[in-house]
């Protein structure tokens, strides 16, 4: 309603000067004085119902355009500090990834470290195993060979007295041997054996 009063004002003011400079040139012209102040007085109700109109349903317009422009430019800030936010955050991870990827440089080759360990000490687990596994075999061969050579032995002792007493051994002597042990067996003394007679 201010509006409109202050509408008024400007236009009764308006009319104010227009108007004695409009009487002024229709005296000067001095014809259709009546016409011109009908003419005046409509432009003066067009003015004010323009203006009506305008403050009746200029105001509410203006005022939601202002209102969807004020949420506009907060939701703008809104996106603005969000994009700020997200940008700053990069930044950080940027700025930290030098830092993790030394970490994990380091930590893989620690881990490379460890594993180079845990393989020469499994290595020398399994050459120690193997060592002491062909150690035992070389030993069970040792031994067996040892037992084959001494049954080899005997049995080379064995055939040489074989032949020894064979190639001293005649008939005769062979008679004289059993003759004796036959005397052996008769003898007194043997505990009642049997007596044999050649």
């Amino acid at each position: 309603m201010r509006r409109l009063y202050r509408l008024a004002l400007l236009l009764a003011s308006f009319a104010g000067c227009v108007f004695p400079a409009l009487a002024q040139e229709g005296q000067k012209q001095g014809e259709g004085s009546g016409q011109e102040i009908w003419f005046i007085a409509n432009f003066i109700i067009l003015v004010i119902g323009l203006g009506w109109l305008i403050q009746k349903s200029g105001g509410p317009f203006f005022r939601g355009r202002l209102r969807k422009i004020r949420e506009d430019i907060v939701q703008g800030e809104d996106a603005r500090a969000e994009a700020e936010k997200r940008s700053a955050e990069v930044d950080r991870r940027l700025a930290n990834l030098d830092a993790e990827i030394a970490a994990l440089r380091t930590e893989s080759q620690t881990e490379l470290e460890n594993e180079r360990e845990r393989m020469r000490q499994r290595t020398a687990a399994e050459q120690a195993r193997i060592s002491a596994s062909a150690q035992q075999e070389i030993l069970a061969a040792g031994k067996t060979a040892r037992g084959e050579l001494k049954r080899y032995s005997a049995e080379l002792a064995i055939g040489l007295a074989e032949r020894k007493i064979r190639s001293r051994i005649n008939p005769e002597t062979q008679d004289a041997l059993l003759g004796s042990f036959l005397e052996d067996l008769n003898a007194p003394g043997s505990g009642g054996a049997p007596t044999l007679q050649a």
